[in-house]
């Protein structure tokens, strides 16, 4: 039981973030936009009908006064080029770059990523998925914060929004397995190799992007996120994870499937540096959806066959460490602002979680490959 207690304690006792950003009022915030530097919000987006209208409208409306916005539409096949042309209509800051063909050897968004870099006029990068809206004052209060921190490369962790079962279920247990794997505290050490940004923002001085070879020098990775984290951390720049549920939010999938192929994409690939993270998510995710389960039930069964006090001991233990590992849970479901109920669900997260980590082994190591987007990727 001992054990347990302190693995559960000590996964997730690594997910706190050290560094919040705060929405800035205008009053705070905005000297004449001439003083500001040019940022250059850049948005991929391939088949994004569901998702561009907010986004793109969120930018429109932040009160930084000096932003460009380029979306590359990456060869969508849905209402994503319809959408964007009545955008571009109704704002002039709004700049569509219709993608090229993806050429061999490269991954669909690193591609999409260096195009609207090209185009982009800013002293500084701000690199946003299509999922991803921005509140009001996201641009100035990330700005400010990055500034403030001597940060060359700054990323957030944004609000996720929660939906269906599935979301709430399966979507915690991903992001506590990635604090595990990479606290914030470790990042944002210059002196710790650990380097992980979040593609779903990050702000990055336009000088360092192009010293480090941008997405080109990522240009065949799936989780450019991460990848080109690392390049820069490398290089001897200070990077920066910060907490900005305050200022941002996404929708990242709506349906297992969605989250299915999602996350099979890019678990193996991300964690190709890090095997022994995905060995003991996997080992962890089977203790608790099958073994931990078992634990209790087989105490229980045993006790109530007069079993004694041997029994009773096995009983009381797993009960503990339930207890303790619903209590964290629950901690996790008002982070996550859901019900309370969704702490009860964890072993049922922890097996579909690492039946995806499965997956996305076998998927890469058979050279099977992945999905995503609807291109396969080996």
């Amino acid at each position: 039981m001992g054990v347990g207690l302190y693995i559960t304690w000590l996964v997730h006792g690594r997910s706190s973030l050290d560094i919040v950003v705060e929405p800035q009022s205008d009053q705070v915030m905005h000297p004449p936009a001439g003083e500001l530097p040019l940022i250059s919000a850049i948005i991929p987006a391939r088949n994004e009908a569901r998702n561009i209208k907010r986004c793109v409208q969120a930018l429109f409306g932040q009160t930084y006064p000096n932003v460009e916005v380029i979306v590359v539409d990456d060869r969508s096949i849905d209402e994503t080029p319809v959408i964007l042309s009545e955008l571009e209509k109704k704002d002039t800051r709004l700049r569509i770059i219709h993608g090229s063909e993806l050429p061999p050897g490269w991954a669909g968004k690193p591609h999409a990523l260096v195009q609207g870099s090209a185009a982009a006029h800013g002293a500084w990068l701000c690199f946003m998925d299509a999922d991803t809206y921005a509140e009001p004052g996201l641009l100035s209060s990330t700005y400010r914060m990055a500034v403030n921190q001597r940060a060359d490369m700054f990323s957030i962790l944004t609000e996720q929004e929660l939906g269906s079962f599935w979301e709430k279920t399966i979507l915690p247990l991903v992001f506590l397995g990635l604090s595990f794997g990479f606290p914030a505290k470790h990042v944002n050490d210059p002196q710790k190799p650990d380097a992980i940004s979040n593609g779903q923002f990050i702000l990055i001085k336009r000088s360092v992007y192009d010293q480090v070879g941008g997405h080109t020098a990522v240009k065949d990775r799936i989780d450019e996120d991460k990848a080109i984290a690392t390049i820069t951390k490398r290089a001897g720049y200070r990077l920066i994870l910060a907490d900005g549920r305050k200022v941002a939010r996404t929708r990242m999938y709506t349906s297992l499937q969605e989250m299915w192929e999602g996350w099979t994409k890019n678990i193996y690939l991300g964690l190709q540096d890090r095997l022994w993270l995905l060995l003991f998510g996997a080992v962890l995710g089977l203790v608790v959806s099958i073994l931990l389960p078992l634990w209790l039930l087989g105490g229980l069964v045993w006790l109530s066959s007069g079993g004694g006090l041997a029994a009773a001991v096995v009983t009381v233990e797993a009960s503990l460490l339930w207890i303790y590992l619903i209590f964290k849970r629950l901690q996790a479901c008002r982070a996550f602002r859901i019900p309370g109920g969704y702490g009860l669900t964890f072993p049922l997260g922890a097996l579909i979680f690492t039946a995806m980590m499965a997956a996305s082994a076998f998927n890469v190591i058979s050279g099977r490959g992945v999905l995503w987007k609807g291109r396969r990727y080996r």
